[in-house]
């Protein structure tokens, strides 16, 4: 009885990885929706298929960010300090608009500037990157902190000031999925850098904002989404690369198109869309056909995953050549957003650096993988950085990452579910957003 009892036990230890991460997961989300209830209307659905997609996303009405919403009190937990003037979750109105062209009149460089500036901040973090093992979200990190300083303050980015940066970033990421809590000691410390030396910033800053807001926006926009958001990008990029040899191939015999590069950026922003769901809440009446209204103070829940998968021949592959004859206009694919609706205004300098940041990762490394590769990324991106191609050593180190991603997915997808639980039920407790909009209306 006891052999049986122990080979039993050994089965369902070594099952642990292809079975448990999944069974937290569901669990997590049932435990969310339990805690913060079942609200939104899942757009595409029952009440708009894909095919009204984004008239309804694009719908004038469909302009509401933070009142009224039960979701913003959890997004405003994971953004503090300052979520009540971060831009993506300002109300519409004269505020958001002078914020948003504070914002696009940062990010207004010329192409060759940009280009310059986003090689050298990459070359510097990746001529003092070692081969070996990294996490590719990590990795990006700093010179997206370089870049997106110099930026707004018109100077290279100290040391100091990029370890505050990343610092920050990586404690809201890592929060955003539930793979810790959150330290307000760094956002702190970078709020603090930032409040010293608001003067010294040479773009005129929202004159509707107060001194402290000023730096909360700062913080917010450029220190904290663009960060994230443009690491996060990186490093799904480079893990597809990583993972499709026949892509990594024909990038290293012609460095320089940049034509197919693009295509591999259009394929992986579909593919791996850095937002999951996107919310809006309706200032009025939304008619979507003669069967279907949706009323004024309804939360739309935009599912950008699902709307990336149809319309495509096999959605799952991953197949940048799609993009030769598809037209990205035409196609079900808006990584950014939509036009008519708050798109983000890093839109058109997020494409042109990601190429040049992957040119410069190329250039100096092979690049391979194993681990899992999913939207959520919580993983961070494992992936072997290597001078040159050495078939002996992978043989070796693939298969092992391969062993030790599983087993790390088994304890990570334990940990969102504490932490994840945590913060849900926290956030609800606090009602950041819900009390900021009551105490408004006094």
């Amino acid at each position: 009885m006891l052999p049986l009892t122990l080979a039993a036990l050994v089965v369902v230890v070594v099952s642990l990885p292809y079975w448990l991460p999944r069974v937290v997961v569901a669990l997590r989300m049932w435990i969310f929706a339990r805690i913060n209830g079942d609200e939104g209307v899942p757009i595409p659905g029952r009440s708009v298929g894909i095919r009204d997609f984004t008239r309804v996303y694009s719908d004038p009405a469909a302009d509401g960010r933070s009142r009224g919403a039960r979701l913003s009190d959890l997004f405003w937990y994971w953004l503090a300090p300052g979520p009540e003037v971060h831009q993506e979750h300002l109300e519409p109105g004269e505020r958001y608009d002078e914020v948003a062209r504070t914002t696009r009149r940062i990010l207004a460089r010329p192409k060759p500037e940009v280009e310059r500036l986003a090689a050298a901040c990459a070359a510097r973090t990746l001529d003092a990157t070692r081969p070996g093992l990294v996490r590719l979200r990590d990795l990006m990190m700093p010179i997206w902190a370089e870049f997106y300083y110099e930026l707004v303050f018109g100077r290279p980015c100290p040391p100091e000031a990029r370890d505050l940066i990343v610092g920050n970033a990586d404690d809201v990421v890592t929060a955003l999925k539930c793979c810790g809590l959150r330290h307000m000691d760094r956002r702190v410390r970078l709020t603090a850098y930032l409040r010293d030396r608001l003067e010294e910033i040479p773009h005129p800053l929202p004159s509707s904002l107060s001194r402290e807001e000023r730096v909360y926006y700062l913080q917010g926009a450029f220190f904290n989404t663009a960060v994230v958001q443009m690491s996060e990008a990186m490093a799904h990029l480079l893990m597809a690369i990583a993972q499709h040899p026949d892509v990594r191939e024909r990038l290293a015999r012609d460095p320089g198109d940049d034509a197919y590069l693009d295509q591999v950026i259009n394929e992986s922003l579909r593919r791996y869309p850095l937002f999951g769901i996107a919310h809006r809440i309706t200032s009025k009446d939304i008619t979507v056909d003669e069967r279907t209204t949706l009323p004024a103070g309804s939360v739309l829940c935009f599912d950008y995953p699902s709307f990336h998968t149809t319309g495509y021949e096999d959605p799952e592959r991953f197949d940048p050549d799609r993009w030769r004859t598809l037209a990205v206009r035409e196609a079900n694919h808006i990584p950014f957003g939509v036009t008519a609706n708050r798109p983000c205004p890093a839109r058109g300098v997020a494409p042109l650096t990601m190429r040049v940041v992957a040119r410069e990762t190329l250039r100096r490394f092979a690049l391979r993988t194993s681990a899992a590769h999913t939207r959520s990324l919580p993983n961070r991106g494992p992936c072997v950085l290597l001078p040159r191609t050495d078939d002996r050593a992978l043989r070796v180190r693939l298969p092992l990452l391969r062993l030790r991603d599983r087993w790390e997915d088994v304890w990570r997808s334990v940990v969102q579910l504490g932490f994840g639980t945590y913060m849900v039920w926290d956030a609800r407790r606090h009602r950041l957003a819900a009390r900021y909009f009551a105490e408004a209306t006094r």
